[in-house]
């Protein structure tokens, strides 16, 4: 039996070759991926754990005071996940912290 066809909505990119499987991001054996996935795991969950506060944050300008202890740990655990290097040369750490925890705004 022929492979369904992949939906007519997906992108040309997002469509595996012909006889291949489709790449699963999450198993993907890319250092910069894994990163950057990594880096927006960590401060998704201070916004999930934290929601009054982050909103707190927002709305007076705060946010790097408030969760200066919650971005030290989640820096710690990235650095140790992806290497101290990859961590210091990448922008995937403060780009997560601007676009979940700031809500698009260039606080950090």
């Amino acid at each position: 039996m022929p492979p369904a066809a992949p939906a007519p909505h997906a992108s040309p990119a997002a469509r595996p070759a012909p006889g291949q499987r489709p790449v699963n991001p999450f198993l993907s054996q890319d250092p910069a991926l894994k990163a950057r996935r990594l880096a927006r795991a960590l401060i998704s969950d201070m916004v999930v754990y934290h929601p009054a506060k982050r909103q707190e944050g927002l709305r007076d300008g705060n946010l790097k005071e408030l969760f200066d202890e919650e971005i030290k740990k989640s820096w710690e655990e990235y650095a140790d996940q992806v290497g101290k290097d990859v961590a210091d040369t990448t922008p995937y750490f403060r780009e997560a912290l601007n676009e979940i925890l700031a809500g698009g705004r260039q606080v950090f």
